[in-house]
């Protein structure tokens, strides 16, 4: 009778099975094989290159004297005579005081703010209320610049809606655009209102990432709504907070240009001129480009910093960064 031979066990000292790790394929083969995909970066990829970094070397001119009409990357070398000039100009520190204090509260009220209303709508639970909401809200977004600075001036001026409301209750009527005290809270206020909104669409994006076993393991824990959003919501969504952060704070001194220079008026440049109108001011206006050039250089140095520190101390502190 024939029997079954019996296979070989396997020896105790021979290694176990390992996985193939799957050969990786060269940039050339993976290029040839989804060329089409990497297709779609070229027009990107075309922009930044020509609006972004080839005009990188004009700024060769803050150190070399220009003069319209002529060499295109300046005439002679004058050193750092352009950066001295800004420094020693008081005209240019309080823009730059303007820039920061305008910044500083447009940080500290738009970047919040977006966060706390994603939290509320992510607690509605009305489908129809919640669309709604995030429709109104992200409207002014698609505003243009010039109609949102319509709108406000019309708001605030002496025969607008706010000072209507003001002789309605026997108060006399304010010239809030010609009073510089108002600028910020005017700016301030309609850059909440035009950007709140869009704000939202990352964090509501992120909060569909938090697994929901985390919520039922708080509330087995005896967690209520409010810790529940403390320990499990804010953490889940931490990476995205910190990346936008940065990001904020890298356009820190970038302020609305097209905003501000559609709203201020020379009565209003005390708390109202930043950085950006005063280069378009000496540079386009005055035909001022070297000098204009070695201030906006300071300004980008400065933003780069900004960066740098931010990302530091974000890895140092949270554990994040963006690189």
């Amino acid at each position: 009778m024939l029997t079954a031979q019996a296979s070989p066990s396997r020896s105790t000292e021979d290694p176990p099975d390992t996985p193939m790790r799957p050969r990786r394929r060269s940039w050339a083969q993976a290029l040839r094989r989804d060329w089409q995909l990497y297709s779609l970066a070229v027009l990107p990829l075309l922009f930044f290159l020509v609006f972004r970094y080839l005009p990188m070397l004009g700024n060769v001119i803050a150190f070399r004297r220009y003069e319209p009409g002529g060499d295109l990357l300046g005439e002679y070398w004058v050193g750092l005579r352009y950066f001295r000039m800004f420094l020693a100009d008081p005209t240019f520190w309080q823009v730059f005081t303007n820039t920061v204090v305008i910044g500083a509260l447009t940080l500290l009220f738009c970047f919040p703010l977006p966060i706390m209303l994603a939290l509320l709508l992510n607690e509605v639970r009305t489908r129809w209320l919640k669309g709604f909401v995030q429709t109104v809200s992200y409207l002014p977004h698609f505003l243009s610049i010039v109609v949102v600075a319509g709108l406000i001036l019309q708001t605030v001026s002496i025969d607008g809606v706010v000072n209507q409301g003001l002789r309605a209750i026997g108060q006399d009527p304010v010239a809030f655009i010609q009073e510089p005290g108002w600028f910020r809270t005017i700016y301030v206020s309609s850059e909440v209102w035009q950007t709140v909104g869009w704000g939202t669409i990352l964090y509501l994006a992120a909060l569909t990432t938090i697994d929901s076993d985390l919520y039922d393991q708080a509330k087995v824990d005896g967690a209520n709504r409010w810790r529940q959003t403390w320990h499990v919501t804010l953490p889940g969504i931490r990476p995205t907070m910190i990346t936008l952060l940065i990001l904020n704070i890298g356009t820190f001194l970038a302020v609305g240009f097209e905003k501000i220079l559609l709203l201020y008026n020379p009565l209003t440049y005390v708390t109202a001129d930043v950085v950006a109108t005063y280069l378009y001011r000496v540079g386009i206006v005055s035909g001022s480009f070297s000098y204009a050039a070695a201030i906006g250089l300071f300004e980008s140095l400065i933003g780069l910093a900004l960066v740098l520190g931010a990302n530091s101390l974000s890895r140092r502190v949270a554990g994040t960064s963006l690189w």
